[in-house]
């Protein structure tokens, strides 16, 4: 009997984590949403991690990344006012030549990768100023305002014409990502997590295939 109140406990708690995911997902401050060059979705990331799960990561370096998340990507947002610090220490995506990780400055980052297919911007939630989505071929990048900068918050990868810059695309499955990343992930509905250096790096599955691949800042958690 416990087992099975466990059972149906995980999966409200999966089914209420979602919900909250797709609510995220429409942003708030709809009057101030503005689109330019293009209709864009943008989606916000969803939180499951819980401490070590199968992929075995340990007390040590849970300890080590929140230690990385509050002593430079928090520090850096609350002490000086402008935005999170980029560590270098976090998981990299490639593109056109611009290396990007999360809370980097965007602005060097936007130049090297050109012209976006298009753009969308809503009054953002947790600061003054506005939340930015910039897509282009392949994947989306999405930034948030702190002072008068805007800072990487998140890369989100659309199709197979990208990858991680470990080899893993959309399409590939749950097998190669485990063998492409074999060490301190978790998972949980449907989801393999990476936390490292501030930040995340998530896959979601269907059908024991990866279907979106994002990297996520944690300054906003």
């Amino acid at each position: 009997m416990k087992k099975k109140e466990s059972k149906i406990s995980t999966m409200k708690k999966c089914a209420v984590l979602l919900a909250a995911a797709m609510l995220l997902a429409t942003g708030c401050g709809k009057e101030d949403e503005k689109t330019i060059g293009g209709s864009v979705q943008n989606m916000e990331p969803v939180d499951l991690t819980s401490g070590a799960g199968e992929g075995g990561a340990s007390e040590d370096g849970e300890a080590a990344g929140e230690g990385q998340q509050d002593g430079g990507a928090q520090e850096g947002q609350q002490d000086s006012g402008q935005g999170g610090a980029a560590s270098g220490a976090g998981y990299q995506f490639t593109a056109k030549g611009a290396t990007i990780e999360m809370d980097a400055d965007a602005a060097p980052i936007l130049e090297q990768l050109g012209e976006p297919v298009s753009y969308f911007e809503a009054a953002s939630c947790a600061f003054e100023g506005l939340d930015k989505t910039y897509t282009y071929n392949g994947f989306e990048l999405d930034t948030y305002p702190t002072g008068d900068k805007d800072y990487v918050s998140a890369v989100v990868l659309k199709d197979d014409s990208v990858a991680t810059q470990e080899g893993i695309c959309i399409g590939d499955s749950r097998d190669k990502v485990l063998q492409a990343y074999p060490d301190g992930g978790t998972e949980e509905c449907g989801m393999i997590i990476y936390r490292k250096g501030g930040m995340k790096l998530v896959f979601i599955l269907k059908e024991e295939e990866v279907a979106s691949i994002e990297y996520r800042s944690t300054v906003l958690e």
